[in-house]
């Protein structure tokens, strides 16, 4: 049998030199670059709920504008791709997390002092709102972004969705210890104090964000020059990115399952309201289980793919499956609860569809981890940017659209009951269409060479 001597690709020599050293990251970095997301979920959280209510309550405003203004920062969510390729081009990935922090803290604190403006000049605190509110998009989706492509590039495959449920859950972090502290710091409330505890929790969490990220990328192995030196135009990776099956698979699958894991966000509280009687703070509790469910299939994943290494049960793929198939079985089951009288176990089925979606989101983050390599370095932090544009465009149309879709049933129905019910049949639907894109996304062979350490999975 005759054997090749021939020099392997630079292109090939790049993604094999990466892959036998990746893995790099121990749990204390891990830990480290999770305190990244703490940091930005501490800056959202003001601007998604604290200004919020600020606008509707205390200026007086419709609460329209609000909604206007986060739908700013969602739109924004189009360009990750063009984030991902540029720091696919540098080769350097903290740079682009400390310059998405920057803007993100900066919209962060211009937002609450357009906000503080327009209760003496309307048209122009809005303005600097707007501007502000776009630049908190800008900066969550290059940081958010160039972080998930750093992890991707150095977690061991085995960690993914513990890496994963590590990440989310520290962004979970900053939302809950930002929001009572930031409330404290607000009373008595006004626009100086409101200005003042913005710009706190905005260089705070930046000052976090610097010292999590710094070094960290220093310990992973450098790209090699054919890497960073590939000039390839922005346009031209992006259609050989989508020009991949199991890429475009992928991401029509964060689409269509993120569509439908926040269609209810905005409609589960009323209709425990309207159909069940159930007044605001037993909602609010009932959200609360929620949440507390999803914490719950987060961590049951990232525990047994730990445990189950190297066996089916470590497979992300299913995992997600399974997660999406168990959310749409919850919400059949909702649906199902109203025509079925005041007796239906509502608290439990909507732990349970916390507990699916957790496992499906934790699964489907460390298989977009996976993935991201599939094309080498060149293409990591686009692929990655391509989904998170879908799971960020989706997640900002989908309470909208779940919304507009119960006061369309209603108007054809009349019965709120079938109106609810009739579109969480319809979210469940959207669940059972993931779960089909979701176990063929590896199915597809890529055209190119993949990185060995994926092949081998």
């Amino acid at each position: 049998m005759a054997v090749s001597t021939a020099s392997p690709s630079p292109a090939a020599t790049d993604a094999t030199s990466r892959s036998r050293a990746g893995g790099t990251l121990s749990w204390p970095a891990i830990f480290r670059l999770g305190l990244v997301q703490t940091a930005l979920g501490g800056v959202v959280v003001l601007m998604t709920s604290t200004l919020n209510r600020v606008m509707v309550v205390e200026l007086a405003l419709p609460a329209l504008v609000p909604g206007l203004l986060v739908a700013i920062h969602y739109a924004v969510q189009v360009l990750r791709p063009r984030w991902g390729y540029g720091s696919d081009r540098t080769g350097r990935r903290t740079p682009w997390i400390l310059g998405g922090m920057a803007a993100l803290c900066l919209g962060g604190f211009g937002a609450a002092c357009g906000t503080a403006l327009a209760q003496t000049h309307l048209a122009a605190g809005l303005a600097l709102a707007a501007l502000s509110f776009l630049l908190v998009g800008l900066g969550v989706g290059a940081a958010g972004t160039s972080l998930l492509v750093l992890l991707a590039g150095g977690v061991a495959p085995a960690r993914r969705g513990a890496a994963a449920t590590v990440v989310w859950v520290m962004m979970i972090v900053g939302f809950a210890l930002t929001a009572p502290l930031a409330g404290h710091f607000l009373e008595p409330f006004s626009v100086t104090r409101l200005m003042a505890v913005s710009g706190a929790v905005s260089l705070i969490a930046f000052c976090l964000a610097a010292l999590a990220v710094g070094g960290v990328e220093a310990r992973l192995p450098a790209p090699r020059p054919e890497a960073a030196e590939a000039k390839a135009p922005f346009g031209a990776v992006l259609k050989k990115v989508l020009a991949d099956p199991v890429a475009r698979r992928f991401t029509v699958f964060v689409f269509v399952s993120m569509l439908a894991y926040s269609a209810q966000e905005l409609i589960l509280e009323p209709y425990a309201g309207l159909v069940f009687g159930l007044g605001p703070g037993a909602t609010t509790k009932l959200a609360g289980l929620q949440h507390g469910g999803v914490l719950a299939g987060m961590l049951l994943v990232a525990g047994v793919t730990l445990m189950a290494k190297g066996t089916a049960l470590a497979s992300l793929r299913l995992w997600t499956a399974v997660g999406c198939a168990a959310s749409a079985l919850a919400l059949f089951a909702i649906a199902a609860g109203g025509p079925s009288g005041l007796d239906f176990p509502l608290r439990g089925a909507v732990f349970a569809l916390g507990l699916a979606n957790g496992i499906y989101a934790v699964a489907a983050i460390g298989s977009m981890m996976a993935l991201a390599g599939r094309g080498g370095e060149r293409e990591r932090g686009t692929r990655m940017g391509v989904w998170g544009a879908a799971q960020g465009v989706a997640f900002g149309g989908g309470g909208v659209l779940g919304a507009f879709a119960v006061d369309a049933m209603r108007l054809v129905v009349g019965d709120p009951v079938q109106a609810y019910a009739t579109v969480f049949v319809a979210e469940g639907v959207l669940f059972l269409v993931a779960v089909a894109f979701a176990l063929r996304t590896e199915s597809a062979p890529a055209s190119y060479p993949l990185d060995p350490a994926l092949e081998a999975r």
